[in-house]
């Protein structure tokens, strides 16, 4: 059975922000969130990207969706 791994896939997003020196308020902005929560709520871990904010940002990082999301087999 796969499963993703939001603590994982959370720390990855953390990781990949920092190494291109992304900040929060700037994937909030190209979400269109009014606030950052939901951005910090993915770094923990706490829930996961809807598909069209998981496009974003991994147009944002340049690199496909797969490379974000981390699964257990």
């Amino acid at each position: 059975m796969i499963t993703v791994n939001m603590k994982k896939t959370g720390a990855n997003i953390k990781n990949m922000m920092k190494a291109r020196n992304i900040k929060a308020t700037d994937i909030q902005e190209m979400c269109g969130f009014g606030t950052p929560q939901a951005v910090f709520k993915w770094m923990r871990g706490d829930c996961m990207p809807t598909i069209d904010n998981m496009i974003i940002i991994a147009d944002m990082f340049g690199c496909t969706m797969d490379d974000i999301v981390v699964v257990d087999r």
